[in-house]
């Protein structure tokens, strides 16, 4: 069985236009997976989750950071720095978008393997968001996957193009959370505090160069730490033509990254909670097809089963 986590609100958001932030690629990404006829599979299960209340936040986020955020009362800075204007759709798509992260880990926890398609806003800090990120819901979810049976120990393996750079603050003294991120060294954020472990690669890594570097500190990480699940943030921007990315990674070598940690999470029996993460275009159809490299691969390891007919995929993109 193979869960999967989605709520039409995703991309319910209006913002203005030519806005950096492709809302629409959530809507498509479900629209391209029922076209194909994956949704109507009897071992394809679809959850829809039910939105967190903002108190529930507080444990994690500053109250007052918290309260601003929810009444509107943040300053004009801090909610520049987040890149969104403020509106009431905002705060409940962040809401569900959170507790959609944690019904994820719910159901690894239960089936072996689930995936979000929205999640991974790790720069939200303890008291501001920043780069499109109101509150995190990868810190968020790891510290709800501990109140779970037999989990004493939670790893965030973060594979967007951003330094994770939220989560490794918010999770700093939780020695049962591993974080670890792999990233450009240099782009957003300026400012990397240090994650438990971090993979920084130049500018231009192509991908066989990302693949041999992030193959080998991921097994020496799941070795050393023996994780009892794992957050995977299977962020798209490392391919070839984002244009917030820059690394030259190409759609098959994304697939190859997301079937690498899936098929060890499968083959060490651990449970594991996936999220599309980021992936920036002005065309949001063209990140269709980077973002379905996630399903394909876990539709392989944990069905048996190949899609081959990737219908948004262009010439350009392979």
């Amino acid at each position: 069985m193979l869960p999967l986590v989605y709520h039409p609100i995703y991309s319910a958001l209006e913002l203005p236009a030519n806005h950096r932030y492709p809302i629409s690629k959530y809507r498509r990404l479900y629209q391209h997976l029922d076209a194909l006829n994956i949704l109507q599979r009897d071992d394809i299960q679809l959850h829809q989750p039910s939105p967190i209340q903002p108190d529930e936040l507080k444990g994690l986020h500053h109250p007052d950071y918290i309260d601003a955020l929810v009444n509107n009362t943040l300053p004009a800075a801090k909610m520049r720095r987040i890149g969104f204007p403020w509106s009431e759709q905002l705060i409940a798509r962040t809401m569900m978008s959170t507790a959609g992260t944690r019904l994820t880990v719910e159901l690894a926890h239960r089936h072996g393997i689930g995936i979000h398609l929205s999640g991974g806003y790790h720069h939200a800090h303890h008291d501001f968001g920043s780069g499109f990120c109101l509150v995190n819901d990868l810190a968020f979810a790891a510290k709800h996957a501990l109140t779970l049976d037999g989990i004493d120990k939670v790893m965030v393996i973060d594979c967007d193009v951003h330094h994770g750079d939220g989560t490794a603050t918010l999770l700093a003294a939780d020695d049962d959370i591993i974080t670890f991120s792999v990233h450009c060294d240099k782009n957003f954020p300026a400012r990397k505090p240090d994650s438990d472990i971090d993979l920084a690669l130049p500018r231009e890594t192509c991908g066989t160069e990302y693949l041999a570097a992030f193959s080998g500190v991921l097994q020496l990480a799941l070795a050393q730490h023996q994780p009892d699940l794992i957050l995977y943030d299977a962020g798209v921007d490392i391919h070839q033509h984002d244009e917030l990315g820059y690394f030259n990674v190409s759609l098959d070598e994304i697939y190859q990254r997301d079937h690498l940690v899936l098929r060890l999470c499968h083959e060490q029996m651990i449970p594991v909670a996936a999220v599309v993460g980021g992936g920036y275009r002005q065309d949001h159809q063209a990140l269709v097809a980077p973002h379905s490299q996630l399903l394909h691969a876990a539709m392989d390891i944990f069905l048996g089963y190949q899609v081959n007919a990737v219908s948004s995929i262009t010439s350009e993109e392979k």
